[in-house]
C-alpha cells in the first residue's frame, strides 16, 4: 500500500493525472486511469528525442506506371484517409511555433501518447532500499503490487463512432483490416502504426511484403508443377517401369533381412509417375529461379525498410538507455568498479561466476540440441523396423482391390506414417523447447530487454532449426545414400538395415515429409493462435455477465481481454522464420511450397489482425527501425538455400544419373543406342545381384520363384555385376555419375552466388527518392531550427551592443561638454 501511494505521488509530480475507479465486477479491484496533459506530453517529447511535424512534404512524387493498379487494392480513402507526409525533426519546447501545430488533441498520435506515458510509468520511483533506488511500473507488476498496465482500446471494435468528426480508429482498423474479407486487400500499414506503434508496424509490413513476393514464386511453382503434370506422359524412364514387358521382368531384391520377399519393379509404377512430376527440368528451374528470388526478396525489403525508416521517423531513432531488468537487478549482490566511471556499482556475478553460467547454459543448449537429434534417430529407428513388419503382413492382409494394392506399398505406408508420427513429435518437443528456451535464458540472466530477447531469439531458433528441418535433412542427404548391396548390407546401431530409397529416389518421400509438415504446422498455429484466446475470452465473458448485469465500462473491458506476453511479436517472427526456410531450403522438392505459405500467409496477416485488434489488450507501443536479429538469420537461410537446393537436385533427385546416361551411356562407346535417348535406362542402371551370393542373415525366407539366378539393386548404387573381375564394386557410370553431381553443385552455387551478389550491388539499401526526402529534412531542420537560433543569438548580442555603445556614450559626454 505504502509502495502504491508513493509511486501514485510521484506521478502526480511528474504532471500525470489520476482517477481511481471501481469495478462493476469485482469492489475489491481498482481501476487507475492515467491521463497526460498537453505540457507533460511536449516536455517528455523532447526529452524522447520524439521526431514531430515541421511542414508538409513539398517534393513532388511521381506515380508509379502500377500504382492504378494497386489502388484496385488499397483501403477505400473515404473511410481511412491516408496520412499526410510530413518534414519532422526531433522536438522542442522553444521552437514549438515551427512545428505544424493544427490541433493540440491530435498534434500526437495515440501511439505516442501511449509511449510517453509508459515511458514516465517505468521511470517514477517508489521506494528505496539499502540506497538502491527502486522504480519502474514493471517491477510493481511483478511483484503485484499492481495486476495490470496497459493502453486503452479505441472503444468498442464492434460499433462505429457516433461523431463523424471523431472515427473509433480501433472499429475501423477491425472493418478494414481484420475482417476476412479484406484478404485481397494491402493493409493499411500508416494507420496501423499509428494506432498500434512502429515495432508492431514494421512486422505487418514485413509479413505484408513477403505475402506479396510469395505470389510471384507461386505462380512459377505451380507453373513448374503443371509442366510436370504435362510431360510425365512423356517420362521413358517411368514408362519403362510401367511397362509388363520391361519391368514386369525385373526382379528387385529384397529391401530387408529374411522376412522381405522378392518384388517386381511394376509395383513402383505409380509412384514413379508421381515423381516425374516434380523430378523434371521444372524443378532445376525453379530451384534456379529461388535463388534469385530470395535474394531479390532480401534487396527489395531493404528499400522498403529504408522508406519507412523515413516515413515513420525511425532514421537517426536515439534510443534512450535501457532500464536493467527487474529479474537482473534484484540479484545485484557484488560489488565491482567501473573502469570508465571508477565508482562502484552492483552486479549479480563476478567474472567467474559470469563465465560458470555461461559454460552450463552453453551445455544445457547443446544437450537439448542432442536430445533432439536423438528424437529423429528414434524416428529412424522406427522407419526400420516398421518396414520390416510392413513388408512381411501388408501385402498378405489387404484384401482390396488391385489399385489399393499399387497406392499402399509397403514404402509408402512407412513413409507416410512416419511423417506423421514426425510431426506429433516435432509439435511436442516444440511446446517443451520454449519453456526449456526460457528458463536457459533466465537463468543466464541478461541486463535488459533488448539483450533477452536477442540470447532468446538464438536458442529459440537453434532449437526449432534442428527441431523442424532434422528429419527433412535425413530423408534428403543420409536415407538410401550408405546401404552397401544385398551381399554386404550397411547396419544402423549394429542392428537395423539401413533404409533404401525407391527406385525413383527419396525425393517423393521428402515431397509428402514437406507437405504433412508445412500443412500440419499452418493448421495448429492457427489453432493455437486463435481458438485458445477465443475461447478464454468467451468464458470470460460469460462468467462477467453471470456476476453482474451492470454496463461494463470500457477499461474494464479491456482489463479482461487476454493479456499480451512479454515477448510480444517474437513468436509470431519465429514462426514465419521458420515457414521462409521450408520455403526457401527444400523447396527444389516441392515447388507447390510458395503456395501453400502465400495462402497461409494471407490468412496469417487477417488472423494476427484480428487477434490484436479483438482478443488482446492494446500492446504498449514501442519504436522500431528494423525487424532486428531476424533480419541475419534471413540472410544466413537465404545462403544456405542455395547449397540444399543445389544438393537435393544432385543427391536426392534422378535428373543427374539420367543427363548422364542420355549423353554419355545411352550410345557408344558406353551404349549400343545409335543416337542420344532415354530408352533402356531401366535395365541399364539397375545393379544385377547373384541370390546365391547373399549371406545367411540376410537371405529372404520366401522361396525364390522363376528360373533367374539374379536380382536387380536400387539403380543408384552402380555396381559390376556378378562374375565381372570387380564384381558388386561401382563401376564406370557411378565414377561419371559422381563427377557429374559434384560439378553441377560447384556450377549451380557459383552462378547463383555470383547473380546474388550482382543484385546486391546494382540494388541500392535506400532509394533515391528516399536520400532525396532526407536531405530535404535535414535542410529544413536546418534553416528553421538553427537559424532561427542564430536570429536569437543576433538579436540579443545587437541589444548588448546597444547597451555597451550608451554607457559609453554617456560616460564621455560629461568631458566633450
Amino acid at each position: 500500500q505504502k509502495k502504491r501511494q508513493a509511486y501514485e505521488s510521484n506521478l502526480i509530480k511528474n504532471g500525470l493525472q489520476l482517477e481511481a475507479t471501481r469495478s462493476v465486477l469485482d469492489e475489491k479491484l481498482i481501476f487507475v486511469k492515467v491521463h497526460a496533459p498537453w505540457e507533460v506530453l511536449c516536455t517528455y517529447a523532447e526529452v524522447m528525442h520524439i521526431k514531430l511535424p515541421l511542414q508538409p512534404n513539398d517534393l513532388k512524387t511521381r506515380d508509379s506506371a502500377f500504382n492504378w493498379f494497386s489502388r484496385l487494392f488499397r483501403v477505400d480513402e473515404n473511410i481511412i484517409k491516408p496520412e499526410l507526409e510530413f518534414f519532422t525533426a526531433p522536438f522542442q519546447k522553444e521552437h514549438l511555433s515551427n512545428f505544424y501545430i493544427q490541433d493540440q488533441d491530435t498534434f500526437f498520435n495515440p501511439a505516442t501518447r501511449s509511449r510517453i506515458v509508459h515511458f514516465i510509468l517505468s521511470r517514477v520511483e517508489y521506494g528505496t532500499k539499502n540506497n538502491v533506488k527502486k522504480f519502474g511500473i514493471n517491477k510493481l507488476l511483478d511483484t503485484g503490487i499492481y495486476k495490470a498496465a496497459f493502453p486503452l482500446h479505441d472503444s468498442s471494435f464492434r460499433h462505429p463512432s457516433t461523431d463523424p468528426d471523431c472515427p473509433s480508429e480501433r472499429y475501423l482498423l477491425y472493418r478494414e483490416w481484420a475482417h476476412p474479407k479484406n484478404i485481397f486487400k494491402l493493409q493499411p500499414l500508416d494507420f496501423i502504426r499509428k494506432y498500434y506503434g512502429e515495432k508492431i508496424g514494421i512486422y505487418f509490413a514485413w509479413l505484408g511484403f513477403y505475402t506479396n513476393m510469395l505470389i510471384v514464386a507461386a505462380v512459377v511453382g505451380v507453373g513448374c508443377f503443371l509442366y510436370g503434370c504435362l510431360t510425365k506422359d512423356n517420362c521413358t524412364w517411368s514408362q519403362e517401369v510401367c511397362d509388363p514387358n520391361i519391368g514386369g521382368n525385373i526382379i528387385m531384391c529384397p529391401q530387408c533381412d529374411k522376412v522381405c520377399t522378392y518384388w517386381n519393379l511394376t509395383i513402383t509404377c505409380e509412384s514413379s509417375k508421381k515423381l516425374c512430376i516434380f523430378d523434371s527440368f521444372g524443378t532445376l528451374v525453379f530451384a534456379v529461379f529461388m535463388g534469385i528470388w530470395v535474394t531479390l526478396f532480401l534487396e527489395f525489403w531493404k528499400r522498403r525498410q529504408a522508406e519507412l525508416e523515413y516515413e515513420w521517423d525511425t532514421v537517426e531513432y536515439l534510443e534512450q538507455e535501457e532500464q536493467v531488468r527487474p529479474e537482473y537487478e534484484a540479484r545485484c549482490t557484488h560489488v565491482v568498479m567501473n573502469e570508465i566511471t571508477q565508482q562502484e556499482e552492483h552486479v549479480p556475478y563476478t567474472a567467474c561466476g559470469k563465465c560458470v553460467r555461461m559454460t552450463f547454459c552453453t551445455s544445457a543448449v547443446f544437450f537439448w540440441i542432442l536430445l533432439i537429434i536423438a528424437s529423429v534417430i528414434g524416428i529412424i529407428v522406427y522407419r526400420l523396423s516398421v518396414f520390416l513388419v510392413f513388408s512381411a503382413t501388408l501385402s498378405q492382409h489387404i484384401s482390396g482391390t488391385e489399385a489399393i494394392r499399387k497406392y499402399l506399398t509397403p514404402q509408402t505406408a512407412t513413409s507416410v506414417t512416419a511423417s506423421l508420427i514426425s510431426f506429433v513429435v516435432i509439435m511436442v518437443l516444440n511446446v517443451i523447447y520454449e519453456k526449456v528456451a526460457i528458463l536457459i535464458t533466465d537463468f543466464e540472466l541478461p541486463r535488459t530487454q533488448t539483450d533477452y530477447e536477442n540470447s532468446l531469439t538464438t536458442k529459440m531458433f537453434l532449437f526449432q532449426f534442428v527441431n523442424y528441418y532434422s528429419s527433412c535433412f535425413y530423408i534428403a542427404f543420409f536415407k538410401g545414400k550408405f546401404v552397401g548391396h544385398p551381399g554386404n548390407p550397411v547396419y544402423w546401431l549394429g542392428k537395423y538395415r539401413n533404409e533404401e530409397c525407391d527406385p525413383g529416389g527419396c525425393l517423393l518421400e521428402l515431397t509428402t515429409q514437406l507437405a504433412i509438415i508445412v500443412g500440419g504446422k499452418a493448421i495448429w498455429n492457427n489453432i493455437q493462435e486463435v481458438l485458445l484466446p477465443w475461447v478464454k475470452n468467451l468464458i470470460g465473458r460469460y462468467c462477467a455477465a453471470a456476476r453482474s448485469e451492470k454496463a461494463v465500462p470500457r477499461w474494464e473491458q479491456d482489463y479482461h481481454l487476454q493479456p499480451v506476453g512479454k515477448l510480444g511479436l517474437f513468436y509470431e517472427y519465429l514462426e514465419m522464420v521458420i515457414q521462409f526456410g521450408f520455403v526457401t531450403l527444400f523447396v527444389a522438392s516441392f515447388p507447390l511450397a510458395p503456395l501453400l505459405a502465400l495462402i497461409n500467409n494471407m490468412l496469417e496477416i487477417r488472423l494476427d489482425a484480428w487477434k490484436l485488434t479483438t482478443q488482446f489488450r492494446r500492446m504498449v507501443p514501442q519504436k522500431a527501425q528494423d525487424i532486428g536479429a531476424w533480419q541475419p538469420i534471413l540472410q544466413g537461410i537465404a545462403i544456405l538455400a542455395v547449397v540444399t537446393n543445389a544438393m537435393i537436385i544432385a543427391f536426392t533427385s534422378d535428373m543427374i544419373p539420367r543427363l548422364v546416361y542420355y549423353w554419355s551411356f545411352s550410345v557408344p562407346p558406353y551404349g549400343s543406342h545409335s543416337s542420344h535417348t532415354m530408352k533402356g535406362y531401366i535395365n541399364s542402371t539397375l545393379s544385377v545381384f547373384n541370390i546365391s551370393d547373399f549371406k545367411n542373415a540376410s537371405k529372404p525366407f520366401s522361396p525364390w520363384f522363376g528360373n533367374q539366378t539374379t536380382c536387380r539393386q536400387v539403380y543408384r548404387d552402380l555396381r559390376y555385376p556378378p562374375g565381372h573381375q570387380h564384381q558388386y564394386e561401382h563401376n564406370i557410370y557411378y565414377w561419371h555419375v559422381i563427377a557429374a553431381k559434384l560439378a553441377f553443385i560447384i556450377v549451380m552455387e557459383h552462378v547463383i552466388y555470383f547473380v546474388k551478389f550482382i543484385i546486391s550491388y546494382v540494388i541500392p539499401d535506400v532509394s533515391q527518392k528516399t536520400k532525396s526526402k532526407v536531405k530535404r529534412e535535414k535542410y529544413l531542420t536546418q534553416k528553421l531550427l538553427h537559424e532561427n537560433d542564430f536570429k536569437v543569438v543576433k538579436k540579443n548580442m545587437g541589444k548588448i551592443a546597444d547597451k555597451i555603445i550608451k554607457g559609453v556614450d554617456s560616460t564621455f559626454r560629461p568631458k566633450a561638454e
